[in-house]
């Protein structure tokens, strides 16, 4: 196996201990296979898996030896890898340049495809790196770290793994095309990368899925699916796949902070699976122990039965959604606080505040919900984005809210 770094033969020789490409995947075993992987990634030895790392480059080998072994077919441009080099630019007002020529920080795209002799292709994707050591995206205050990334997204990139070692062994109409992309976290790099580079044709991509932090899974077992206004077949095959009574919160923007935006931006089909923010994001304490296997397992349960679903329906019509013309709001200030995505009741939620921001020093705490911002009445996330960005640094605003059940208002300074 020539594509194989130093780092792949411990990597081998645990795919080859664990798997057979002939074992029909039973609960148990993809439940094992869903820790090994996040395990791996989301080590120490590996980084923190930002891009052009070592680190990296020893999980885009990880993956293609586990591509390799399910009897995946290497759809990169050298086997299963899809090499691209970005140039950052030295004016911050200017975009990296994406391509392969030039110096620069050098990703990997893993790629491998399932060939069902169909004129439609099921793009499949979560992205494998991650933020390194912190600097900027980090959420830590403190002595630099390794940010080991596990649901963040090893969680998403074992259940790329899960999903291709289901599919092997089911018979479909569809064709799949599974993808690890690299440099997500730079500003969506490799999907970027990809769709202007395919190795498929994408007219015959039919829709994508895409994975990322899927795996803490709440009490509630709330699954948040985004981008369900892409297609109008979506809706409808949700809940019929839905036998483990998930409770699934939808929005149907197809664009959003993850690789699903870079192909719903080439007018196809997009479906991005998540399960909710929580207080080790793009921080050095998101780790593998704290990830819910059984709870990821529902999830890449979930998602195999909706591809069946989906698989009796003839090719997917792609609909534009509403926040698609770039009027998306801007900001100029900040609250400094993690709304709550899960949160399906009337308001704003906040899942974290950061700190020295406005919102803490106005005493607003985890479980709050915003329901007011000056003369703005705050009834979902999209209201309460378009209220904040009609503010300036400096303005004072009152803020109402509710708090175990009671009203209440603050005056923030932001």
């Amino acid at each position: 196996m020539k594509f194989l770094s130093k780092y792949s033969l411990t990597a081998v020789a645990a795919a080859l201990l664990t798997w057979s490409c002939d074992t029909v995947p039973t609960d148990e075993s993809l439940k094992a296979g869903l820790k090994e992987d996040v395990t791996f990634l989301a080590a120490d030895d590996l980084g923190g898996r930002a891009i052009g790392t070592d680190g990296e480059q020893k999980a885009a080998d990880y993956l293609a030896v586990e591509f390799k072994e399910i009897g995946l077919i290497p759809k990169g441009t050298e086997e299963y890898f899809q090499p691209f080099t970005v140039s950052k630019p030295t004016n911050p007002h200017e975009e990296a340049v994406i391509g392969t020529d030039g110096e620069g920080v050098t990703g990997r795209n893993v790629i491998g495809f399932i060939d069902n002799k169909s004129e439609n292709t099921i793009v499949i994707g979560a992205h494998f790196d991650h933020l390194g050591m912190g600097g900027q995206g980090s959420l830590h205050r403190g002595d630099s770290a390794i940010h080991n990334g596990a649901d963040d997204n090893a969680s998403g990139t074992a259940a790329l793994v899960a999903l291709a070692r289901i599919l092997q062994h089911e018979e479909h109409k569809s064709n799949f095309l599974f993808i690890a992309f690299s440099g997500e976290e730079n500003g969506l790099w490799g999907s970027n990368y990809f769709v202007k580079n395919p190795t498929i044709d994408l007219t015959q991509v039919n829709y994508m899925i895409n994975m990322d932090m899927v795996g803490r899974l709440n009490a509630e077992k709330t699954l948040a699916i985004n981008g369900v206004g892409t297609s109008p077949s979506f809706v409808p095959s949700l809940d019929l796949a839905n036998a483990d009574s998930l409770k699934l919160v939808t929005s149907e923007s197809g664009v959003g902070p993850s690789d699903h935006t870079s192909f719903y931006l080439q007018d196809l089909p997009v479906l991005h699976f998540f399960t909710g923010q929580h207080e080790d994001y793009h921080k050095p304490s998101d780790d593998s122990e704290l990830i819910n296997y059984d709870g990821l397992l529902l999830v890449v349960k979930y998602i195999a039965r909706l591809i069946d679903q989906l698989d009796t329906e003839p090719k997917l019509a792609f609909t534009k959604t509403k926040d698609s013309s770039g009027d998306s709001p801007r900001f100029t200030v900040s609250l400094g606080v993690v709304p709550d995505y899960l949160y399906d009741g009337k308001g704003m939620r906040i899942d974290g505040v950061s700190e020295d921001k406005p919102a803490q020093a106005a005493g607003l705490m985890k479980g709050d919900v915003v329901v007011q911002m000056g003369d703005s009445t705050i009834v979902d996330m999209m209201s309460y984005m378009r209220a904040l960005s009609s503010f300036q640094k400096g303005d004072e605003v009152l803020l109402g809210y509710e708090r175990n059940g009671a009203k209440k208002e603050v005056k923030v300074v932001l």
